[in-house]
């Protein structure tokens, strides 16, 4: 009997010696697990003792956190620090033109030259000499001042001059879509008008451009006024007005002739109307717009080899057209085109070949456009070709057109590598039969490498 019980509870004992084994390691592992958190435990704690030391040795005299003061703080420098960015044009010239010669050519019925100085200020074309040039550096400086504007300065520096190019306020919550700007800054009128140079697609600005506003298009001191009209499109539309310090088409400053004494213009002496509309259709965004800028002119050139002046009215009226088309999220292809047309009315005081001062009507009809299509073909690379025209150019005097050449026209060719969102390195072509000596026309070859840099923070550019 005694066998047989043995044998029935032998694997009952051998069974619970087994599981007494297993709990046994179960229990070792829950001792050394509890182990490890007691020292992670030990380690957080003096990480934590040597976290509130540091704030003790930070807090001020008012005992509040010095994190916590920062983030409390309405005008803490934290809050304040503005973008701030460099921007660096140079390039390498190549023109079968000599440097001579350049600085007196001319763009007939337009101006006196690409070099033309008045009043001790020089106007500077971009890429001005054969070889190498520091065409500018621009300072970008911008933040939000508080709920109400924003602030923007821009500064160009060269290599013997620093001005303010840019200097103005914008608002930023007015009521019904409004918003205001005030300062120096850019006119709105055209579509490139307002863009810096930089921001270009080609190393130098439009012919029309460059014939009608000059080398720095029409930037002034003034007030802008723009309503978001509240449509199912963009619909902006705008009203300036500025001093009207633009040599090539306003001026306010009076002159005297003789005995004759011509007054300075009321201020503020030019106004901008615009009106921008812009839509898509699928992967193609359009943008259109009409602008109209009018007001007094003043033009002294008495001091110069032959002297004359102009007093009387301009009327500017420009119209814009871009489409850019989105072939991924990379590639697109872009067509853009201005055409601006310019009438000036007054009359025009100049010097007899007897010397005797003579005064007679003079009037002004010259308009132009370019058309201009980019591709971008690749992530960082991008051609593009444009097309420059003067069609038009009446100059009047006395009821005589003096019939200065209408025929001036450019053509042009780049191509672009942007090594990153902060650089551009660009190679362009012109071909330009727009320059005058005399009344010879000289035809000029420029090959053009721009290199473009930027650092620091810069504020994202429009459409």
């Amino acid at each position: 009997m005694k066998k047989y019980l043995i044998t029935a509870l032998l694997p009952i004992f051998t069974a619970t010696a087994s599981e007494l084994d297993e709990l046994k390691k179960q229990i070792q592992q829950q001792q050394e697990i509890i182990q490890q958190l007691q020292e992670k435990l030990k380690q957080l704690q003096e990480q934590q003792e040597v976290i509130q030391q540091t704030q003790e040795k930070l807090k001020n005299v008012d005992g509040r956190d010095p994190i916590e003061k920062v983030l409390s703080n309405p005008f803490s420098q934290a809050k304040f620090v503005p973008d701030i960015s460099l921007i660096l044009d140079t390039s390498f010239v190549s023109r079968n033109l000599t440097d001579d010669t350049y600085r007196q050519v001319r763009i007939p019925g337009f101006n006196h030259g690409l070099f033309h100085m008045h009043d001790g200020h020089g106007h500077m074309p971009y890429n001005a000499e054969r070889g190498f040039n520091l065409n500018y550096a621009e300072m970008y400086v911008a933040s939000t001042v508080d709920p109400y504007f924003d602030l923007v300065g821009v500064f160009h520096l060269s290599e013997n001059d620093f001005e303010i190019e840019e200097a103005y306020f914008k608002t930023r919550s007015l009521p019904y879509n409004l918003a205001v700007k005030g300062g120096k800054f850019y006119s709105e009128f055209g579509r490139l008008n307002k863009s810096h140079h930089h921001v270009w697609d080609f190393a130098d600005a439009p012919l029309v451009y460059r014939a009608i506003f000059g080398e720095h298009n029409l930037l002034e001191k003034g007030a802008q006024i723009t309503w978001l009209a509240p449509t199912p499109f963009f619909l902006m539309l705008g009203a300036e007005a500025f001093q009207g310090d633009n040599e090539n088409n306003f001026n306010r400053k009076g002159f005297t002739v003789n005995t004759i004494k011509i007054s300075d213009t009321k201020k503020p002496n030019l106004y901008v109307l615009f009106i921008k509309p812009s839509f898509d259709i699928g992967n193609t965004s359009i943008l259109t717009g009409v602008s109209y800028a009018f007001g007094k002119t003043r033009i002294n050139h008495l001091e110069d080899e032959n002297p004359h002046a102009f007093a009387g009215d301009t009327k500017i009226l420009g119209f814009e057209f871009t489409a850019k088309h989105l072939l991924d999220s990379y590639r697109y292809l872009q067509l853009q085109g201005e055409y601006i047309y310019r009438k000036t009315d007054g009359s025009r005081f100049a010097y007899n070949k007897a010397g005797k001062l003579v005064i007679d009507p003079a009037e002004k009809k010259q308009g132009g456009f370019y058309v201009q299509g980019i591709y971008k073909f690749d992530q960082r690379w991008r051609v593009g070709l444009r097309y420059d025209l003067i069609n038009k150019n009446d100059v009047i005097i006395n009821g005589k057109n003096k019939n200065p050449p209408d025929n001036l026209y450019r053509y042009s060719a780049m191509i672009d590598f942007l090594p990153s969102e902060f650089s551009r390195i660009r190679l362009q072509y012109n071909y330009d039969k727009s320059l005058f000596l005399g009344s010879e026309r000289k035809t000029n070859h420029e090959i053009i490498l721009q290199f473009n840099l930027a650092i620091g923070a810069h504020g994202a550019h429009g459409f």
